[in-house]
């Protein structure tokens, strides 16, 4: 059973998270795709993961997973890639397969082999990827059995270890000094920039609750796109020197090559409030210019400050590797306890039936006619002590057979 259950990987450790992205299939069109793969390629069970930098597809499939099988499978549910592009897939998929692929379910929900180790977020895209591939009754009982052993595995890395108690993103670290600052809900966030680092960080302001949000960005139409998602005023970035709405916390993130915000544009920017004034300067190099930190109230978040409590935090969650790993392993033992309880389940599992009939021949054919001369009072003592028969039949001997097979197994 195991034999059959593979798992193909593409991860930020061989390919760039755009080419990635090539890979994810809207949650909408999953039905439709994943049935037809399943279908097209007979396989048992199948289950699709997408996140930010990961895709993978797991399947239960009787035939051997080589090259060949692996570039069929992508080019039946990725029909729009040309082939040079399938062939660079094929290339870049880190494939597991049986126990290994077991120690790499348990591992991604585990966090450990995530980009950011211990983040917790990946749990809960794993367990809702698995649901919804359930419900469209792509899953089977293999699945079910691992997917619950996973889950169950990941709860107990992140309760028994410390390997996600210290932020390591920089989203997360800047988004806990705001929270140290006790920054009202309606404080005014000026957002210069709509890349990837300031949307991360917008959509995680407004998940906590933040609601005032203007958005400056070099094309107008990336600035509309993250406003409508955060409610804000989006403007473009040449307008920004015309702004005289005022700020409370400014974060800039952009790709320009030297100060973005210079000392004349941060003087018109805050007019003539004198309150101080957050900033968090998420660029490489800096967007603002030095100066402004001699010449206001400010107080300034740099992306190298934020930087190096990450590296700290990181040695730390890194310090907890050796036990989750530890938790890891025990889990993958217990699992192949699991399906081996469960094969030998589903080997005896007609017994009971068979029981059910041997009974059902002997009171309708062979002793039918001594049945008919016993009086009620007989007849209803004599149920009673098959029905004890039976179900002590079933349970005892098949319980013992169970332990014998189980430990010869072992």
């Amino acid at each position: 059973m195991l034999q059959q259950l593979h798992i193909i990987a593409f991860t930020h450790r061989k390919l760039d998270v755009n080419k990635i992205g090539l890979l994810h299939i809207e949650k909408e069109a999953q039905a439709q795709q994943l049935s037809e793969l399943k279908t097209k390629l007979g396989l048992k069970e199948l289950m699709f993961l997408s996140t930010c930098n990961r895709v993978e597809i797991t399947i239960v499939n009787e035939k051997e997973l080589d090259a060949s099988s692996l570039s069929r499978l992508l080019e039946l549910l990725y029909s729009k890639l040309v082939p040079i592009q399938l062939e660079e897939f094929v290339r870049s998929a880190e494939v597991y397969s049986g126990s290994k692929a077991v120690q790499h379910a348990l591992s991604v929900a585990s966090s450990i082999d995530s980009m950011i180790i211990g983040e917790r977020e990946i749990i809960t895209q794993v367990r809702l990827a698995y649901e919804h591939c359930q419900q469209l009754g792509l899953t089977g009982d293999l699945l079910r059995l691992m997917m619950k052993k996973v889950i169950e595995t990941a709860k107990q890395v992140y309760t028994q270890t410390s390997i996600a108690t210290k932020p390591v993103s920089v989203v997360s670290l800047a988004y806990q000094h705001l929270k140290q600052l006790n920054i009202p809900l309606n404080a005014r966030i000026l957002i210069i920039g709509a890349g990837v680092t300031n949307t991360t960080m917008a959509r995680f302001l407004k998940k906590h609750g933040f609601k005032n949000f203007v958005v400056f960005n070099r094309t107008h139409e990336n600035a509309q796109k993250l406003a409508k998602e955060i409610h804000g005023e989006a403007f473009a970035l040449d307008t920004l020197r015309n702004y005289r709405n005022g700020f409370d916390v400014l974060i800039t993130c952009t790709a320009a090559e030297g100060v973005m915000i210079n000392a004349e544009l941060y003087k018109k920017l805050v007019g003539g409030d004198s309150q101080e004034k957050i900033i968090i300067d998420l660029a490489i190099p800096q967007d603002l210019d030095p100066e402004i930190l001699n010449q206001h109230s400010v107080k300034y978040l740099s992306i190298e400050y934020l930087q190096r409590i990450s590296n700290e935090n990181v040695k730390e969650r890194s310090k907890e590797l050796q036990q989750v790993r530890d938790i890891i392993a025990q889990a993958e033992a217990e699992f192949g306890h699991l399906l081996r309880e469960r094969k030998v389940e589903i080997a005896m599992r007609d017994v009971p039936a068979k029981v059910k009939e041997l009974r059902s021949t002997a009171y309708q054919e062979i002793f039918k006619d001594e049945l008919e001369n016993l009086d009620p009072q007989a007849k209803e003592v004599l149920d009673k002590v098959v029905s004890y028969l039976e179900k002590k039949y079933i349970s005892g001997p098949m319980k013992l057979a169970k332990e014998i097979i189980l430990n010869h197994a072992d």
